[in-house]
C-alpha cells in the first residue's frame, strides 16, 4: 500500500517564520537558500516544487541577479580598398541557384545570391548599407563574368 504524504502548506509556518523568509529573500537569498533555511532553521524538508509553490503562496519576491550582458562582437571598421571583389560560394545558400560574397570599394561586405528564378538578392553585413552606383555597376559586371566562367 502506498503512503501519500501531503504537500507542505504555508499554513504550517508561523508569522515569524514567514517574516524571516521574506527578510532572507529581500537580502538576496535564492530559492535553494530558502529551501535550506526551511530545513536547517525550521525543520521542514521541502522538495524543490514545494519550495517553489511556497514562495508563490507567500508572494516572496526573489531578487534575480542581473545577467551579464553578452558583449556584442564588434566588427572592425570596413577598410576601403577602392575595388569591388566578388566571390562565389562552393556551397550555395539554401533556396539559391548561386551565392557568394562581395566586398565593395568602401570596404563594406555583403552576401549575394540569385534565386531559382534568377532574381538577385543582396544582404549587407551592416544593416541599411547601400553601395554607391559605381560599385553596383562593377558588382554586376563581375558577377556576370563569374557566373559565365562557372558555366551556369
Amino acid at each position: 500500500m502506498l503512503h501519500k504524504e501531503r504537500m507542505f502548506s504555508a499554513s504550517q509556518l508561523t508569522p515569524e517564520q514567514i517574516a524571516a523568509l521574506h527578510q532572507r529573500a529581500a537580502e538576496g537569498a535564492t530559492m535553494s537558500d530558502l529551501q535550506r533555511h526551511l530545513k536547517e532553521e525550521f525543520g521542514f524538508s521541502l522538495t524543490y516544487m514545494e519550495t517553489r509553490f511556497l514562495i508563490l503562496d507567500l508572494n516572496i519576491q526573489l531578487i534575480e541577479e542581473p545577467k551579464a550582458e553578452e558583449k556584442k562582437e564588434e566588427k572592425p571598421a570596413p577598410v576601403p580598398t577602392g575595388v569591388v571583389t566578388v566571390t562565389m560560394d562552393s556551397l550555395t545558400l539554401p533556396g539559391a541557384m548561386v551565392s557568394g560574397k562581395v566586398t565593395f570599394s568602401d570596404g563594406e561586405t555583403a552576401v549575394w545570391m540569385l534565386d531559382q528564378t534568377g532574381r538577385p538578392g543582396l544582404d549587407p553585413d551592416t544593416a541599411g548599407y547601400r553601395p554607391n552606383q559605381e560599385d553596383i555597376m562593377e558588382f554586376q559586371v563581375q558577377l556576370r563574368a563569374l557566373i559565365q566562367k562557372s558555366g551556369l
